[in-house]
């Protein structure tokens, strides 16, 4: 059989269970998988996390380094994330530049975090105009079992609560470090994403792999501490009423809550 339909009898199976209030992995429509976050995974980056969010794997390592401030945020820090799929992590992935998914992918994660206010950015200023601190936080994907959104998310947040910065200062005009002590990355609140797929008039938090190949629309809603939305992303052809947007937005807001939580705890542990 072809993988076209191979993948409809997939989307059959999926939705019949989905009729009877039921997942292929047994869990809730509103639950998302097992999160297990491991910081300090790079002992040479200035702040790291491996996180598992069910099968899917993800490493952020986060370098921070002086920087030209762009033109127009003279009196900011940089703050940047990337994305990466290793080829071992799904035969789908192959070796070469990123492709649009995988760009898309690092947008949001990126959005999301940068919305959020996660970084006091005007607090990484070495001089104004003329040098700042740079935070580039880089997720790589080791294995991938669907919603690398929420998984990239986790470790960037993760990561960069983790991570520590020297104190630079402009030495015969070139950004020098001073001191011995390094200072934590001020951080203001912590964003958390939460991905819902649909799939018929279904709405799954956290889809898996399968869920992920046959959903319709999937929408990801970042929120802060405060339990604000700041980021919002939606992708594939089909779409959201008003009603289930504002469905996907209570939800985010409950789950979010909770990842927070274990964000917080894996943070505190890796300090």
């Amino acid at each position: 059989m072809t993988s076209s339909v191979l993948d409809d009898l997939k989307r059959t199976q999926i939705l019949e269970l989905l009729e009877q209030g039921k997942r292929t992995d047994g869990r809730a429509m509103d639950e998302p998988r097992k999160l297990v976050i491991d910081t300090s995974a790079v002992p040479k980056a200035n702040g790291s996390a491996k996180v598992t969010l069910g099968d899917s794997v993800v490493v952020c390592g986060v370098k921070i380094q002086p920087d030209r401030p762009f033109p127009d945020m003279g009196d900011k820090g940089i703050f940047i994330c990337t994305a990466e799929l290793l080829p071992l992590s799904h035969p789908s992935v192959e070796t070469g530049p990123p492709g649009p998914d995988v760009v898309e992918l690092a947008r949001v994660v990126d959005r999301g975090i940068r919305e959020s206010h996660m970084v006091d950015l005007s607090q990484l200023v070495i001089e104004k105009n003329k040098s700042v601190v740079g935070v580039f936080a880089d997720n790589v994907v080791v294995d991938y079992d669907g919603n690398l959104f929420d998984a990239c998310a986790y470790a960037a947040t993760s990561a960069i609560m983790t991570s520590h910065s020297p104190k630079w200062e402009m030495v015969n005009d070139v950004p020098t470090i001073v001191g011995d002590q390094d200072t934590p990355v001020p951080i203001t609140t912590i964003p958390v994403s939460v991905t819902m797929a649909k799939i018929g008039n279904h709405i799954l938090v956290d889809p898996n792999a399968d869920e992920w190949a046959c959903m319709d629309a999937r929408i990801t809603i970042t929120t802060d501490s405060n339990q604000n939305i700041c980021a919002l992303q939606k992708g594939g052809t089909g779409g959201f009423t008003l009603d289930e947007v504002v469905k996907c937005g209570e939800i985010s807001v409950r789950i979010g809550a909770k990842i927070r939580e274990i964000i917080k705890q894996a943070a505190s542990n890796g300090q």
